[in-house]
């Protein structure tokens, strides 16, 4: 799934997120909750792939000591 079809993704999602709610629809909205989070973590991933393909790496801080 491309960025842009997982943003596409989202959208739809909130949207009918939104409707659940307004309509007071209690198990739609934890059903529609879960799958935007499943694709939240798609979104993620590819973030992460692309940051190890182009090899960008956080700077990593010392260790505290215990």
């Amino acid at each position: 799934m491309a960025p842009e079809t997982v943003r596409d993704g989202q959208a739809a999602l909130i949207e009918a997120i939104t409707e659940a709610v307004h309509d007071g629809d209690d198990r739609t909205v934890r059903r529609l909750l879960t799958r935007f989070a499943e694709v939240a973590t798609i979104a993620d991933l590819y973030a992460l792939r692309d940051a190890l393909i182009h090899g960008e790496r956080p700077a990593c801080t010392p260790q505290q000591p215990a």
